[in-house]
């Protein structure tokens, strides 16, 4: 193929992720032709290595509260057309099986290369073309037609959609080609952070922290306006776990994150009942019986309280203040684990210039953008596959 001769199609999808792959199967069952075009030389790895390898592929709780984005109501449409339950009705289609495990998540009982072939073998059902190892050097629009320049040749479509991701895990490939196309074409882009990433700490946090790595404990964590109670996970670099990964999407550089260990237990009063019935016990075996011995541990030890002191020889008020130090924990982040390890970028394609029903571009017609390069970040738990399902459908639908 030669740059004068490129192919030509009804459409053209960048990127064969989780987005990609579903809205090019889903346009070329309608009866588009359309070719899918990635760097990657495998595609959907972020599908495969989603939940440890099991694909935590939607939630049942997913409604748009549950996405970060400067317009809330944006991804209301695309959520409400395409649904957990049309996913799940997808899959069964396919012989495939899910179970759920907690806050709504759902996993695939044949892993996450299942679900990774079906989203082939529907590309397959609509004839759709996948081209991986193919480097995207060039976009341009003209006359109603995009052309997409690669290492292979040229591709024209009068619809483009960019799938292709956001700056996320940039081991597994991801790079910023979704917004610099955006910005090509009068698109503003809502600032990018790492989302869904570890904590890292410095100084005395950093050496307490890792002192206990692999430690883990349920908290309630809070930043930046919002609050999530789940497990918290102590590392060799600061503080990690689905607590920890939630509350980062809303941290902001600076910002202190408030720790609550084993929220709704009284600790105080756990304590003082301790004391009372088992005067001679220590203060670490008390809080033994609370956390894990690394933690208690560590615990006393910031408090400034022997580990070996008597519970008989704490005062109730040595106690509450003990235990008001673990329900009013104050942290301070040097920053994040970046990009490296996020599993989301949030921030990007600013909704403002997209349709809300179509995800197509209001600047210009047939350009459409979907998935995580778009201003709509979702929680942790499956809430990110299904607005890559949701919203690959919402574009293959206009642009069908």
């Amino acid at each position: 193929m030669s740059a004068a001769e490129p192919l030509s199609y009804d459409a053209i999808v960048l990127g064969a992720g989780a987005a990609g792959l579903f809205c090019a199967a889903r346009m070329g069952q309608a009866g588009q032709r359309v070719a899918v075009l990635d760097h990657a030389a495998k595609p959907a790895e972020k599908v495969r290595i989603s939940g440890g390898g099991r694909c935590n592929f939607t939630n049942l709780e997913t409604a748009a509260n549950r996405f970060i984005s400067q317009n809330p109501h944006f991804a209301k449409s695309a959520l409400a057309r395409y649904t957990p339950w049309d996913f799940t009705s997808l899959m069964a289609v396919h012989g495939l099986t899910w179970h759920e495990k907690t806050l709504g998540q759902l996993f695939c009982d044949q892993k996450s290369g299942a679900i990774i072939k079906m989203l082939l073998d529907e590309l397959d059902k609509g004839q759709g073309e996948l081209r991986l190892g193919t480097q995207i050097t060039a976009v341009t629009h003209a006359d109603g037609v995009f052309i997409v320049e690669t290492g292979a040749g040229a591709f024209t479509a009068p619809k483009l959609v960019v799938a292709t991701g956001g700056l996320s895990i940039p081991k597994m490939g991801a790079s910023g080609l979704a917004y610099d196309i955006a910005r090509q074409f009068g698109h503003d882009i809502v600032p990018t952070r790492a989302a869904l990433v570890p904590f890292v700490f410095t100084g005395a946090d950093h050496e307490d922290f890792a002192s206990i790595s692999g430690v883990a404990c349920d908290v309630r964590a809070a930043a930046g306006g919002a609050a999530f109670e789940e497990a918290m996970l102590f590392t060799h670099r600061g503080l990690s776990g689905p607590a920890i990964l939630q509350v980062s999407s809303y941290w902001q550089p600076g910002e202190a994150v408030q720790l609550t260990l084993l929220p709704g237990t009284d600790i105080a009063g756990q304590l003082k009942e301790t004391k009372q019935g088992r005067p001679m016990q220590t203060l670490a075996s008390a809080l033994e019986s609370l956390f894990a011995k690394r933690l208690a541990e560590l615990v006393l030890r910031r408090a400034g309280l022997s580990p070996t002191a008597r519970l008989a020889d704490q005062s109730h008020a040595t106690l509450d203040s003990l235990a008001a130090s673990l329900t009013a924990w104050q942290v301070r982040p040097a920053g994040t684990e970046g990009y490296r390890t996020a599993e989301v970028t949030a921030g990007g394609v600013d909704t403002d210039g997209l349709s809300s029903r179509t995800m197509e571009s209001r600047h210009v017609p047939g350009l459409h953008f979907i998935g995580e390069c778009v201003d709509v970040t979702g929680w942790l738990g499956g809430y990110n596959f299904q607005w890559a399902w949701a919203s690959a459908a919402a574009a293959a639908e206009r642009a069908s």
